[in-house]
């Protein structure tokens, strides 16, 4: 009896283990920018930056543009964290406001500059030749100008409101995205999956769209941390020139801007919008740092 149990046991098949999961890529992308201390500390500020942008209205103390003449040139107390400025408005509150301006300005931007200068790229990198050497040069014109002097010029032309700084400063972004997606597809578009899809019959824009842009996405993901920094601090600029948006919308730049007149006397009209800039710019270069380490292959430990 036991020989037959015996035999019967090995005829049994052995179950096969199942395969360890693969990790995700993104998992792998997460748990490398947990590790690095100064991206989740620049990550931490920009979560309460959008927290303060989502919930302005139940964070903020007071209005915006609520005036209050007899309270002028107060300074920081409990009553007002900040301080007032010349029309007897709370900074704290304007600068709560001014961070959904700066956010959308810097997003939407960036976004503006991404899609036209990530479709430039890909399709000169993916195409080349002729096409190629047009799209560049295009490109070279662009950056041949300064972008601060390109965004003055397309606001003065268009007029100074939210919608056109957003325009001006991602015409200004769009080549950087554009020579980044053309150097990610030069070295993609002859590998062999490239090659694979084109095979069983996937048309230029299938493979640009699907199986290109998605594997380029590490560098512009850190373009687009590091863009979205730059166009907060265009917007400033141009705001405090004039050119950027207008009051009473609380806007940064336009903040510092007046309070210049008043910075002997009252010190914290200037100083708390400079440094909500300097903090959020501080906080964006940390992240783009931290990804860009985290998104590099060669990195991995």
């Amino acid at each position: 009896m036991s020989n037959v149990k015996l035999q019967k046991e090995e005829v049994q098949p052995s179950v096969p283990k199942a395969p360890k999961k693969k990790k995700s890529q993104w998992l792998e992308v997460w748990r490398r920018l947990v590790k690095n201390k100064a991206a989740m500390v620049g990550l931490a500020i920009m979560l309460i930056l959008i927290f303060s942008a989502i919930f302005a209205d139940f964070i903020a103390p007071y209005g915006y543009d609520e005036q209050v003449l007899t309270n002028r040139f107060k300074s920081p107390s409990s009553e007002h964290l900040f301080g007032t400025d010349n029309f007897g408005r709370d900074i704290f509150s304007r600068i709560v406001y001014g961070s959904r301006i700066s956010l959308r300005v810097g997003i939407i931007s960036v976004a503006i500059a991404a899609l036209c200068g990530g479709s430039l790229g890909a399709v000169a990198g993916y195409y080349g030749g002729k096409l190629d050497n047009v799209i560049m040069r295009m490109m070279d014109i662009l950056l041949a100008i300064p972008g601060i002097i390109l965004a003055i010029s397309i606001v003065a032309a268009l007029g100074p409101e939210l919608r056109n700084v957003m325009i001006a400063v991602g015409i200004g972004g769009i080549p950087g995205f554009a020579r980044i997606v053309r150097a990610s597809v030069l070295s993609i578009r002859e590998q062999e999956f490239i090659e694979a899809a084109k095979a069983v019959g996937a048309n230029d824009f299938r493979i640009i769209s699907k199986h290109i842009i998605p594997n380029s996405m590490a560098p512009i993901i850190v373009q687009a941390t590091m863009g979205v920094a730059g166009a907060i601090l265009s917007t400033a600029g141009l705001s405090f020139i004039g050119l950027g948006i207008q009051p009473p919308i609380p806007e940064w730049g336009a903040m510092l801007s007046t309070g210049r007149d008043y910075i002997r006397d009252y010190w914290h009209m200037t100083t708390f919008p400079g440094v909500a800039i300097m903090i959020t710019i501080f906080a964006l270069n940390l992240l783009g740092d931290g990804l860009r380490d985290a998104l590099d292959p060669r990195l991995k430990s």
